[in-house]
């Protein structure tokens, strides 16, 4: 660990696996006491862009450098001493030891050792549910608390640096909430945060910069905010906006249908849902797309009341409901397949 202001500085690095090239030209910089998350598609490089900072990959070109120390030519537990600490996506705990024993071996490093006690005492403030649980076998626990261990043994090795890797991967909303809110209070320690998140409203909606990869370059760089309001952005990685209007040059599916395709859709739908459009002409300016969100939503609502925190088993009419609600979209499809046979044989 470092007792330098300076927190992570990647210039110009390139990574490649064979003939594929996997980083090309990257340059990144963490600030201590800030939040940095990456956002790309799968396969963009942004796990590549992590293990290559953290010396598990040997890299072409370019510098890597952690409290003003360069880190060329170091190894994996050289970096760890330098001051960084990976989370991988996977959590990569040791499952037959207890939660007590993957923190101790978090401090594995001698300038970690020296801060045992008070790193220990850091990561149960945070994860006060360890506590109770500093005996228990890891395996033996739910993918959230895996976590909790995860993040607290990076925390043991007393890094200037966190870097995670899909923090949020298989856990359920709630559970991934709270991940999100600690790596806020590991921030105002001072740590700088490097995160790569599939979430990417909940990620921007914590950090404070974010970066684009694509194919493994830098696209893009801006405050998180900024990010957030970016239509790009909100179109690759948030699913667009729920209120935005359908293109003029897309109309909704159904419009695309001839007259007895609508007519024969509308029938079928008829009865699924008190909301479908009661003629042809309603149909042909639906969007399928959002009648079938309003649809899921509903259901949701009748499932979950807002003093419930977990759902509850379903009865068989709920289960009869997202029955039908496959057997709607089956349906549709199928129509739309009919409509275009149709506009084949009338050409």
């Amino acid at each position: 660990m470092n007792n330098s202001t300076q927190g992570l500085v990647v210039q110009n690095v390139s990574v490649a696996y064979g003939k594929h090239q996997a980083l090309d030209n990257v340059s990144i910089e963490v600030e201590p006491g800030e939040i940095v998350v990456i956002l790309g598609a799968n396969g963009a490089g942004k796990s590549s862009l992590l293990s290559t900072i953290a010396g598990l990959v040997e890299r072409q070109s370019g510098s890597v450098s952690i409290g003003g120390v360069a880190t060329s030519g170091f190894r994996a537990h050289q970096v760890v001493s330098s001051g960084l600490a990976l989370v991988p996506e996977g959590r990569g705990i040791f499952g037959d030891l207890s939660v007590e024993e993957n923190l101790t071996l978090g401090a594995h490093a001698a300038h970690a050792r020296v801060r045992e006690s008070e790193q220990r005492d850091l990561v149960y403030q945070l994860f006060p549910k360890l506590i109770e649980r500093r005996q228990q076998i890891a395996r033996t626990m739910s993918g959230g608390e895996q976590q909790m261990v995860a993040i607290g043994r990076a925390l043991m090795s007393a890094p200037d640096i966190l870097m995670l890797d899909e923090p949020s991967l298989g856990l359920s909303p709630l559970l991934a909430s709270e991940v999100f809110k600690t790596l806020k209070k590991v921030r105002e320690t001072g740590l700088g945060i490097l995160l790569v998140e599939q979430n990417a409203k909940q990620s921007l909606g914590i950090a404070d910069r974010g970066y684009l990869l694509e194919t493994g370059r830098i696209t893009a760089e801006d405050s998180a905010q900024n990010l957030l309001s970016d239509p790009a952005v909100r179109q690759a990685y948030l699913g667009g906006s729920a209120s935005a209007e359908v293109p003029k040059t897309e109309q909704p599916v159904a419009a695309k249908l001839s007259a007895p395709a609508v007519e024969n859709t509308r029938q079928r739908l008829a009865g699924l849902d008190r909301q479908t459009p009661q003629s042809a002409d309603q149909l042909a300016g639906v969007n399928l797309a959002d009648w079938v969100r309003n649809a899921e939503l509903k259901q949701r609502e009748s499932w979950l009341s807002p003093t419930q925190t977990e759902r509850p088993k379903a009865t068989d009419s709920q289960t009869q409901t997202g029955s039908a609600l496959d057997d709607m979209l089956a349906r549709f499809e199928q129509s739309a397949r009919q409509a275009a046979n149709e506009s084949s044989e009338q050409r």
